[in-house]
């Protein structure tokens, strides 16, 4: 038995406890719950490190709970849902799901990307020991404690995907980088060519860091290539 806290939430009675099920037996302690209320009863109670919600659901759905979620937490969320229509999954996506999968799947592709998403949110990520404070612009990012704080000493809250990405770009100023690697940094796997995880990441941070989103001075798009910190960085 590990350490880690997973919660899922699914409204079908068998999906429930198959999921459930074959989590525990790899060692996971699992909280199963229904809809939104067991998720929020279990929020007030325990420490979770993992949240695998259906957006499909009774009363409150999964993209109601998550945009929820993410107003006053960065919990690490995976979809996992019957729906395969990519608009879903970008909108998860930019609400702030760490990552999506679409059933039906097999439980060792769910099993490697739960797996992924803890690996991130505990010691996945080992900064530099070194010099892990980055200024640029106006803000203050400091890797060790993962916060990006503005000028003014407000602390803008990053998701788990969108702290990685803004990792690799500050660590390689003024180098372009491929979506490809960048994809590597934040989920650890290949995606597919239409994959818009970055795309999506860097939309969600340029609304964040630049004074214009439409017209961005620190992320800038290389076309054909990635994306390039245009920024100088201390």
């Amino acid at each position: 038995m590990n350490d880690f806290h997973l919660v899922v939430v699914e409204d079908e009675p068998v999906a429930r406890e198959t999921l459930a099920g074959y989590l525990e037996r790899e060692g996971y302690r699992i909280s199963a719950v229904e809809d939104a209320h067991g998720l929020h009863g279990v929020l007030n109670r325990e420490r979770v490190d993992l949240v695998l919600l259906d957006i499909r659901l009774p009363g409150e759905d999964g993209l109601s709970i998550i945009r929820e979620l993410r107003s006053r937490s960065g919990l690490p969320v995976i979809f996992v849902t019957s729906r395969s229509d990519e608009i879903d999954r970008v909108l998860g996506l930019e609400l702030g799901a760490d990552d999506y999968i679409t059933k039906p799947f097999s439980p060792r592709e769910l099993l490697a990307r739960v797996r992924t998403v803890l690996r991130r949110t505990t010691d996945g990520f080992r900064p530099e020991r070194h010099n892990l404070t980055r200024r640029f612009a106006n803000w203050t990012f400091d890797l060790s404690q993962r916060t990006l704080t503005a000028a003014d000493g407000q602390e803008v809250r990053l998701t788990r995907g969108e702290f990685e990405l803004l990792s690799a770009l500050v660590r390689h100023p003024g180098q372009v980088l491929s979506r490809d690697a960048l994809l590597d940094q934040i989920s650890h796997r290949d995606g597919p060519p239409n994959d818009r995880t970055v795309d999506v990441l860097i939309a969600r941070l340029r609304r964040k860091i630049e004074t214009d989103p439409a017209d961005p001075h620190l992320i800038v798009t290389e076309h054909g290539v990635g994306y390039r910190f245009a920024g100088p960085v201390r």
